[in-house]
């Protein structure tokens, strides 16, 4: 009988470089749990599939880093809003822009789809909330109240109320068809971050950077409860989908909360930092975060986690307070939402407040805006269904296969032979063969072959001499190889010391040594105007062979190298080659455009490597690509 194998509750699904440079905002898709949409500083919004590396479509069109992105319910559109205070709404299935809103005087800060009718809110740094007709493309209302920035917005489930939180430490509740606010909720003592209502009661959830969550009665207009000693500020929450019990997306962790009375019911360990976004499918709990360029997805096992019941102890403190058991009613403790249909209640028209609130992008604006398909395999798949019916990704996929524990118990157990077949699970591209650049041995030596053999009763005692001549074993070979190192380099910085770059460079590959190569550019890249395009031309051959070597430390230097090239002078190859030939004679430009053609051709050789290593996991694949990102223009 094979033995089963015991899944862990958490892991670590991917690692991607979703941007050329910082992302500054990201969203999962609520109804699927895999569609990943990320706004970055590059301006760009790029939608990616989750546990997929490439990237399925890229949304240009904005003139500044990209604050907020939000899907709709369907996932049939994306709004994305900038740092100038302009949002775009793009339709994915169209693969076009949509609408083009400008209103905001600064930054926008939070955005969310209607859940029915075609509107959207968003919150900017001006503290002001607009809710902008789709269709008309013209701001509905104006909501003033907060006086600091307006962080998170959602609308409840049926399409009546806007909840908002602010810098200014509140949580207010706007009426939608009236067009005025409903409620204030004080309380926290730091800014509040995110607000979720309840999937079917009139319940409202607030997290802050005080560190505390709140659970709000929007019957009686108050508190029901408060969570208090969360590890760090509170970013991201998530009711179940049954509404039995709340997500919170901690530091390095992921809380199960009930608030009636207040209790933790589970604690499970995820290092995923800072999680961002959070999203539930085929019970399993999506997170994603992101750091500088790059984006980790994560998946909790719902099914092993306690989501009701008595409390959970918590690893993570040494201990917790005593909790009452929860009640068990029958039914809801409150009303629940009265969906109604597409055409349900809309917002009520008022007069607009200002002609630029009024006026529609011009043709020259949305013409400005692309939808760059970078994956047509994928894009078909999710966003041209063949029917209407079935729609892909489906609402019912397959949930994402867990990797073993890798406990020592477990991994004996797992070791035994079985007659059955061996269940086996995807994992990443392994690399291959590469030696760390930090290590506590030397590679090709063994410490024994220096030291005197381990004496044995039956054996003489070893004389001085012979224990010397163990000891100095290959001790002469590494005196010469480090003397000839130390030449080379005294070579190079004599060349160096005249200020010619260029000519050390040139002496440094004569030398034929990468290890003297790496010494140099290790100094060269770290003062970025060193760099000339004839030193490219010099050094990109040499990349290529960093780049293949079997020393981590040698793949470092030319993948930092190669992303300060691609960074400083790709653009003016392209520009150079696309540029229609001048009239007369111009000595400088055909020189200029000589090693243009020479650059192109070595980085045209050097990006079939890069995107073979792209697939690479841990920090190699994550620098590859990286720069097979940056190296998109060149195919």
């Amino acid at each position: 009988m094979a033995t089963p194998v015991v899944t862990k509750t958490a892991w670590k699904l991917q690692e991607i470089v979703a941007h050329a440079s910082n992302v500054s905002s990201l969203v999962l898709g609520k109804a699927s749990g895999r569609l990943l949409a990320t706004g970055g500083d590059d301006c760009r919004v790029n939608l990616w599939s989750i546990n997929k590396p490439n990237c399925i479509m890229s949304l240009t069109g904005h003139t500044s880093p990209v604050e907020s992105v939000r899907l709709n319910t369907p996932e049939e559109l994306i709004v994305a809003g900038s740092q100038s205070g302009s949002i775009r709404v793009w339709d994915l299935e169209a693969a076009k822009i949509l609408r083009t809103l400008m209103g905001h005087k600064a930054n926008i800060c939070s955005l969310d789809f209607h859940p029915y009718g075609e509107f959207v809110a968003s919150g900017s740094q001006d503290t002001n909330i607009k809710l902008w007709d789709i269709r008309r493309k013209g701001c509905v209302f104006r909501y003033r109240g907060h006086s600091q920035a307006v962080r998170c917005l959602r609308f409840s489930p049926d399409g009546k109320w806007l909840a908002s939180a602010a810098d200014d430490h509140t949580v207010k509740l706007w009426d939608l068809t009236a067009g005025k606010i409903m409620s204030e909720f004080p309380g926290h003592t730091g800014p509040v971050n995110v607000v979720e209502f309840h999937p079917n009661e009139y319940l409202l959830a607030s997290g802050s950077s005080d560190r505390t969550i709140r659970f709000w009665d929007l019957e009686k207009f108050q508190v029901v409860s408060c969570i208090e000693g969360e590890p760090g500020p509170v970013r991201s929450v998530l009711f179940n989908p049954d509404g039995c019990c709340l997500y919170s997306g901690c530091q390095d962790s992921l809380r199960v909360y009930g608030w009636e009375p207040e209790r933790c019911f589970d604690v499970v360990l995820v290092n995923w930092g800072k999680v961002a976004d959070l999203a539930i499918c085929n019970d399993q709990l999506i997170g994603v975060a992101f750091s500088q360029s790059s984006v980790s997805s994560y998946v909790v096992d719902l099914t092993r986690v306690t989501r009701t019941g008595t409390v959970a102890p918590d690893p993570m403190q040494d201990s917790l307070p005593p909790a009452q058991q929860p009640p068990n009613p029958s039914a809801p403790l409150r009303r629940i939402y009265e969906r109604p249909g597409a055409t349900g209640s809309e917002p009520q028209r008022v007069k607009q407040n200002s002609e630029s609130e009024r006026r529609s992008p011009s043709s020259e604006d949305e013409r400005e805006s692309q939808a760059e398909i970078q994956n047509a395999e994928d894009y078909n798949e999710i966003f041209q269904p063949k029917n209407s019916i079935s729609r892909t990704p489906p609402r019912r996929s397959e949930p994402f296969p867990a990797p073993p524990e890798d406990d020592m118990a477990t991994a004996k157990e797992a070791a035994k032979p079985s007659p059955a077949a061996d269940v086996q699970f995807p994992v990443p591209k392994a690399e291959s063969a590469i030696i760390p650049a930090t290590r506590n041995e030397p590679i090709g030596l063994k410490a024994s072959d220096f030291l005197p053999a381990v004496k044995i009763p039956q054996q003489a005692e070893l004389v001085d001499e012979d224990a010397m001549s163990q000891i100095r074993k290959g001790h002469d070979t590494m005196c010469v190889v480090l003397t000839s190192r130390h030449k080379n380099l005294d070579t190079v910085r004599a060349v160096w010391t005249t200020g010619d770059i260029k000519t050390s460079v040139d002496s440094a590959v004569a030398i034929n040594d990468l290890s003297v190569v790496v010494d140099l550019l290790n100094i060269v890249n770290q003062k970025a105007s060193l760099w000339k395009l004839d030193l490219c031309t010099t050094v990109l051959p040499q990349i290529e062979k960093l780049l293949q070597s079997k020393y981590e430390s040698y793949v470092q230097t030319g993948c930092t190298s190669l992303k300060l090239i691609l960074q400083r002078f790709l653009p003016l190859i392209t520009d150079m080659l696309a540029a229609p030939p001048t009239v007369g004679v111009d000595i400088s430009r055909e020189e200029r455009l000589h090693k243009c053609r020479v650059c192109y051709k070595q980085l045209r050789s050097i990006s079939g490597l890069v995107k073979s290593k792209s697939g690479l996991s841990g920090r190699h694949g994550s620098a590859f690509r990286e720069l097979h990102l940056l190296m998109a223009s060149l195919d």
